[in-house]
Formats: structure tokens, sequence, C-alpha cells
């Protein structure tokens, strides 16, 4: 299901998980801010993470740039999500730097871990420091606004997001969910942060109602709307991708300045989006709402 596209498009230094797989280069080796598409490693814990990095051409080392950290869903690559979620196009047009990290493998099939040691734990990987490690890294080589990095996943990579926003939260301005949603009940996070949240009413993978090990979408909005203090009861417009329906849910922002945004895919199933709203893209519609906001301003004005 992941993989859309053949090997061998578009990628210019490697091709994570797939056959012609290049050697990573150490993000540190990564010199003169270089732009394009780079497959770098990073040491955390004596463990060799990879991911692959965008850095746009109107790159300005002058400059601090937003960050988005993108993850894949369990079993999928970094690579393979690049070209299923690919944000190139609004990165070169924003000056955004992406990230797509990789996962590492439990049983053969890469994954994260998406909750606090223990039994919701799929393994022992650090997937946390692993992340802020290489937040820090990437900040030694590249211009990076610290106030502006956002995180997002599909599936897997979902559940990880919201796991970062609520347990690391002084890192992140924003979080956006794709086919996924929480495997706690509670949110920890020490601030207001804005959510948006894609689910497809027919999801068989992660139910849009939820199951007995996660809560449903419903539930998640309403953890979220606690957070931010939004107005409890959305406002609801009914859009057309083609002749598919998606409801847009957004709940105003409270006194906290920050609000939340929901597409309800009817009958979407489990995938990272290929719909086109308002002429905006799955990733566009992400960007678009979490790019106003900010770690420490809330709102740029």
């Amino acid at each position: 299901m992941l993989c859309h596209v053949l090997c061998g498009v578009v990628l210019t230094l490697s091709m994570v998980g797939c056959s012609s797989t290049e050697p990573s280069e150490p993000l540190t080796d990564i010199t003169d801010a270089a732009t394009g598409l780079f497959n770098v490693s990073i040491d955390h814990g004596g463990t060799e993470r990879t991911t692959l990095l965008y850095v746009p051409e109107s790159y300005d080392a002058t400059t601090g740039h937003p960050l988005i950290l993108n993850f894949h869903g369990f079993g999928g690559t970094s690579s393979d999500h690049l070209q299923w979620a690919d944000m190139r196009p609004l990165a070169d047009r924003d000056g955004v730097v992406l990230l797509y990290p990789q996962g590492t493998l439990l049983d053969g099939s890469p994954h994260w871990n998406a909750a606090d040691p223990g039994g919701d734990n799929k393994s022992e990987a650090d997937d946390v420091g692993f992340v802020v490690e290489l937040i820090t890294q990437l900040q030694d080589q590249y211009n990076i606004d610290s106030n502006r990095i956002y995180i997002m996943g599909y599936s897997n990579g979902s559940f990880f997001s919201y796991y970062l926003a609520c347990s690391a939260s002084e890192y992140f301005a924003g979080v956006a969910s794709v086919s996924g949603t929480m495997l706690d009940d509670t949110c920890g996070a020490t601030h207001p942060m804005p959510m948006i949240n894609i689910h497809g009413t027919q999801d068989s993978v992660v139910a849009y109602d939820g199951g007995s090990e996660y809560p449903g979408v419903e539930s998640v909005l309403d953890i979220w709307v606690e957070l931010n203090q939004t107005e409890a009861a959305p406002t609801i417009e009914t859009l057309m991708d083609g002749s598919r329906t998606v409801e847009h849910h957004v709940y105003a922002a409270g006194e906290s300045g920050v609000g939340i945004e929901h597409y309800k895919v009817i009958g979407g199933e489990h995938v990272w989006f290929d719909m086109t709203l308002n002429d905006q893209d799955t990733g566009e519609l992400i960007w678009s709402y979490l790019s106003p906001y900010s770690l420490d301003s809330l709102i740029q004005q």
C-alpha cells in the first residue's frame, strides 16, 4: 500500500527502502548549507539512524527556516513516504526544510514507538530521543527557526506525532495526523498547540470510531479541545473532492488563540489522501493551517 511509485524516481543521493540503496552520509558531512535531497544518518545511543533531508533551493543561511518532520506508517520507508506525501513543492515556495525520518525494524517492519515505555511500546527503540537529537544536529548545520518546528505523520507515524506533541511539546509548534490516532487518552503538552486531523470514515486499519486499544477520532478531538480550550462545538462546512464528500470541522480558538481542524472524509479508507480541496492537496491543507502558528507567539501576525 505504501509504495505508489517505482524506485529510481527523483531521489538524488539515495533510495531508502529500494533495492539500489546507497550509503547514508553523516549529517555532519553535509557542508556549505547544501540544498537538495540527501539521505543522511546520525549516531543516537550507539545506533545509526537515518532520515531523508530536503533543503529547498530557496534556503538562505541568514534567516531562520521552518522545519517539518513527516513520519511514515508501520512497515513503510522514508523514501516511499516522500513519494506519497511529497511536500517539496511547498517547501521550495515557502523555504521549508523537510525531514522524512526512518523508523527502526520490528520483526522486519519499520515502526515508531508511540507511547511511554511499557505495554503500548512496540520495541525498545528511543524514537523520541532520536527525533530530538536529529533536530539538534540539523540546527548545527542549518538555520532552523526553533519556534517553527512542525510534526505530522501517516498511520503509525501519526500515532507517533501525537505522542511527540504530548511528551516533547517544548520542541513543536503544531501537529497533524493523517489516518491515525492516539494510544493515550490524555495529552501532557505544556502549551496549547494547533492540531489538524484528516481521517476516513471507512478506515479498516485505524477505525474512525476507535477500538479496544485506542480512542476514536471524536475522542481525540475532545482531548485537544480541552488542551487548547477551544469552542466545544465545531462549525462544519461540506466540501467536495470530485464525487467524494469531505466534512471540514473547525473548532474556533479559545483563550489560547489556538484552534483545531478536522477533515472527515466520508467513505475514506486507510491512506495518505490523494485529494484536492479548495485547490489544495493534503500536504497543502496541513501546511496552510499550521504555518501561521509558532511556538512562542502562538499565532504569527
